[in-house]
């Protein structure tokens, strides 16, 4: 199984679930399952976070990223 966890093993819930609700509030969807099985649309889902102009959102991605250890490419501006 190619489960993401964090370096503690547990996976990483509720981070996933806080952005989830981040991005709903950009009109987004967020398939928890999903992230927590499929490392590229988790990193996707990062990724689009980071693009938000919800700092909120930009910084939960960011540490949620950290604790999956999913690399993210920064946007360039």
């Amino acid at each position: 199984m190619n489960a993401l966890t964090d370096p503690a093993g547990s996976p990483a819930l509720l981070d996933i679930i806080d952005l989830k609700w981040l991005l709903a509030g950009d009109g987004h969807r967020v398939h928890v399952e999903r992230v927590l099985n499929d490392p590229e649309y988790a990193r996707r889902c990062l990724l689009l976070a980071l693009g938000s102009t919800n700092e909120a959102a930009q910084r939960a991605a960011r540490r949620l990223a950290e604790r999956l250890g999913l690399p993210l490419d920064q946007p360039s501006s």
